[in-house]
C-alpha cells in the first residue's frame, strides 16, 4: 500500500526531530554533569569549609554560571559577583538614608537596577543587582548581617562553577566542536549536491525541497559558532586543554565565514529554483560547479579535523569557479548568470574559511572565473 506523501513528510519530520534531540543531548549532557558537580562543590565549600549556616545561594550561583551561554561563563561569574556587590552597596546606602518599607524597597530596587544598566550590565548583572537589593531591603531588619554571607556565597558559587568547567570536568574542545560541526557541514555539503542534481535534472520541486531543508538547518550552523566560542574559552583558560589551541584555531577562524557561505548558498539555491521555473538553459558546467563546491566543503571539514592546511579544499573551490565561469560563457539566462555570480560570492566565503586573506581570496576567484 502506498503511503501518502503528507504522511511520509510527517514521519520524516518526527525522525529529524528525534535525531536533533539526540544530538543536542549528546552536546549538552556534559553541561548537566558540570552543573551537578558545581552545585555540590559550592554547597560543600560554603557550608562545611566556611561554616555558612545558609549556603543556598552558593550552589544557585554555581548553576547560574554553568547555565550561562557556552563561552560566556567567565563573564557570567564576574557579572554575578559585581551584581551582588552593587545591590548590597545601593541597598545599604538607601536603607541608611530612608529606612525600610514598601516604597523604600521599590526605590532601592529601581536605583540598583539603574546603576547596573549604567555600568552596561547584561541580564545577569542586572538580575543579581536587583535581586540582592530586594533581599537587603526586605531582610535587613530581621537579618542584619546578610551582606557578607551573600557576597561570599556569590564568590564561592562563581569560583566553583569556573573550577568545574575549566579544571575538574572541562569539555573536550575538539570533540565538542566536531559533534556539532559534523552534522552541520555534512548537511551543507549534501544540500549543495542535491541542488546540483535538481539543476541537472530540471527538477523544480527538488530545488524547493533543498531550500526548505537549508532553512531548517540554519540552527545547526548557529550551534557551530556557539560551540567554537565555548571551546575557545576552555583552551584559553583551562590548563588541561591548552595543547588544543592550535587545532581549534582553524575552526575559530573559519566559523564566521562558513556561516556566511551557508547563508549566501541559500540565496543561490533560491535563484536556482527561478532558473528552473523559467526554463532557462542550464549548461552542464553549472551543476558540475555545484558538485565541486559540495566536495570542497567536505575536504575543508576533513582538513579541520586533521589540523592540516586545507589545500585540496581551496583547489576544489577554484575548480568550481572555473566551471561556473565556463557555464557563463555558454548559452545561459538572466537568473543563471545570477547563480554564477552568487557561486563566486560563496566561493570567496569558503576561501576565507580556509584562511585565505580577503584581498587574496577575491583575486583568486577573479582569476579562476576568467580562466578557460
Amino acid at each position: 500500500m502506498r503511503v501518502p506523501r503528507r504522511m511520509r513528510d510527517a514521519v520524516d519530520r518526527v525522525r529529524d526531530a528525534g535525531r536533533s534531540g539526540r544530538r543536542r543531548l549528546g552536546t549538552y549532557f556534559l553541561v548537566a554533569v558540570q552543573a551537578g558537580l558545581a552545585a555540590a562543590l559550592a554547597w560543600t565549600v560554603a557550608r562545611e569549609v566556611l561554616g555558612n549556616p545558609d549556603p543556598t545561594f552558593a550552589p544557585a550561583a554555581a548553576v547560574s554560571v554553568i547555565a550561562a551561554s557556552l563561552g560566556n561563563r567567565t563573564r557570567r561569574t564576574l557579572e554575578l559577583v559585581v551584581g551582588v556587590v552593587l545591590g548590597i552597596v545601593v541597598g545599604d546606602l538607601l536603607i541608611h538614608l530612608f529606612g525600610t518599607g514598601p516604597w523604600q524597597t521599590g526605590l532601592i530596587v529601581f536605583l540598583a537596577v539603574s546603576a547596573a544598566v549604567l555600568v552596561r550590565g547584561t541580564g545577569a548583572l542586572v538580575t543579581q543587582a536587583g535581586g540582592t537589593a530586594v533581599l537587603v531591603a526586605t531582610l535587613t531588619p530581621v537579618s542584619p548581617d546578610l551582606e557578607l554571607p551573600r557576597t561570599v556565597n556569590a564568590l564561592v558559587g562563581g569560583v566553583s562553577g569556573l573550577l568545574v568547567v575549566l579544571v575538574i570536568a572541562p569539555l573536550n574542545p575538539l570533540r565538542a566542536v566536531r559533534r556539532v560541526a559534523d552534522p552541520a557541514l555534512d548537511t551543507f555539503a549534501c544540500q549543495m549536491t542535491a541542488s546540483a542534481e535538481a539543476l541537472a535534472h530540471a527538477d523544480v520541486r527538488a530545488a524547493d525541497e533543498v531550500l526548505a531543508r537549508m532553512r531548517a538547518a540554519e540552527t545547526e550552523l548557529d550551534r557551530i559558532d556557539e560551540m567554537v566560542t565555548a571551546a575557545d574559552e576552555v583552551v584559553r583558560f583551562s590548563p588541561v586543554r591548552w595543547r588544543r589551541r592550535r587545532a581549534l584555531a582553524a575552526y575559530r577562524r573559519g566559523a564566521e565565514h562558513l556561516d556566511r557561505a551557508f547563508r549566501n548558498s541559500r540565496g543561490m539555491v533560491r535563484r536556482i529554483g527561478t532558473v528552473l521555473r523559467e526554463r532557462e538553459p542550464v549548461p552542464p558546467e553549472l551543476p558540475a560547479a555545484l558538485e565541486h563546491f559540495s566536495e570542497a566543503i567536505r575536504l575543508l571539514h576533513r582538513a579541520f579535523l586533521a589540523a592540516e592546511e586545507p589545500v585540496a579544499a581551496r583547489e576544489r573551490v577554484l575548480r568550481a569557479v572555473r566551471d561556473a565561469g565556463e557555464a557563463c560563457r555558454r548559452d545561459i539566462g538572466f537568473s543563471g548568470t545570477i547563480v554564477v555570480s552568487q557561486l563566486r560570492t560563496v566561493a570567496n566565503d569558503l576561501l576565507r574559511a580556509t584562511g585565505v586573506p580577503a584581498d587574496e581570496a577575491r583575486r583568486q576567484v577573479r582569476r579562476a572565473a576568467a580562466a578557460r
